[in-house]
């Protein structure tokens, strides 16, 4: 579902023409991952942006093979440290720009080791698309959530071996990764504890997305806070009331599932660097993050 409050997330970091394929994608992607901001915002509300310093923190792209391809993956944690809680954060629907690394950056100043996949990778660059309809139909709508699992496994995997604590993963993401960490927390039984900002709960099935948040509700294997918005207008409060009831069917981490709906917030309140931007909203639900993963044995 890509309404008008994601139309902000389709747009480029880089390059507003045209497309790039093959190496000159990847050499273009590799140059952006975790850097600058998309071109519509950036005028508007560079001035709330937060900047997390990386002094005395490891950070930097690493590279994942998952299935023979290459996996871009932003990596923020403690330096010198190990045995340290996972975080995977899930971007919005333009992938890992300076947001989405300066999330990763503010986890790992909470003492996490902090895992941000570039997940639209092997569908293109959609940082290189000046048509929003191409971008759509040859993008954001050939990802599988399969495929995204598959790359998320290989996060934690690589975490665990790379200075992770295999037994304390947790998943956060915004807007498209928010529907994601729903998923994921339904998939991977290493994962303790989930944060959802502001992702779909329900829709129609499709061969790439056979099943949405409502639909996996009841088998989750770790509780899921999710933080909506009131005024989030491709979020309609309904489909959070059927969320709400399929999770009450569900087992006890289902059970154990808990909304917070912030008064007249739209979608991506969090997005420091958007418009959509609310301060309050945003810093309480980052508190509230923090704190459901510690109390669920993630911290």
């Amino acid at each position: 579902m890509l309404k008008e409050d994601h139309v902000q997330d389709l747009h480029a970091l880089l390059p507003t023409t045209g497309t790039t394929t093959g190496t000159s994608r990847r050499t273009a992607l590799k140059a952006a991952l975790g850097v600058g901001y998309a071109a519509s915002a950036l005028p508007l509300m560079a001035q709330t942006a937060i900047k997390t310093p990386s002094d005395g923190l490891t950070v930097g792209e690493i590279t994942l093979d998952v299935n023979g391809f290459g996996v871009p993956v932003y990596r923020a944690a403690p330096a010198g440290k190990t045995g340290l809680p996972v975080v995977l954060v899930l971007s919005e629907i333009f992938g890992v720009h300076e947001y989405i690394a300066d999330t990763a950056r503010r986890f790992a100043r909470a003492g996490y080791l902090a895992l941000a996949p570039e997940l639209f990778a092997r569908q293109g660059d959609a940082q290189g698309y000046g048509e929003m309809a191409k971008l759509i139909a040859e993008v954001i709508s050939k990802v599988p959530d399969a495929q995204v699992m598959a790359d998320l496994d290989a996060c934690v995997k690589w975490a665990a071996a790379n200075g992770g604590d295999a037994k304390r993963v947790a998943v956060t993401g915004f807007c498209w990764g928010g529907r994601q960490t729903w998923l994921y927390a339904a998939h991977n039984p290493a994962v303790k504890a989930g944060v959802a900002w502001y992702g779909r709960l329900v829709g129609e099935p499709s061969p790439l997305t056979p099943k949405h948040p409502v639909d996996v509700a009841a088998q989750l294997h770790a509780p899921v806070l999710g933080l909506y918005g009131e005024a989030d207008t491709g979020i309609p409060l309904d489909t959070v009331a059927k969320m709400k009831a399929a999770l009450a069917k569900g087992n006890a981490a289902a059970k154990s599932s808990t909304f917070v709906v912030y008064p007249e917030a739209p979608h991506a309140f969090h997005a420091d660097y958007r418009p959509s931007f609310r301060k309050g909203p945003a810093e309480d639900g980052w508190t509230r993050a923090l704190n459901w993963f510690r109390e669920h044995g993630v911290a």
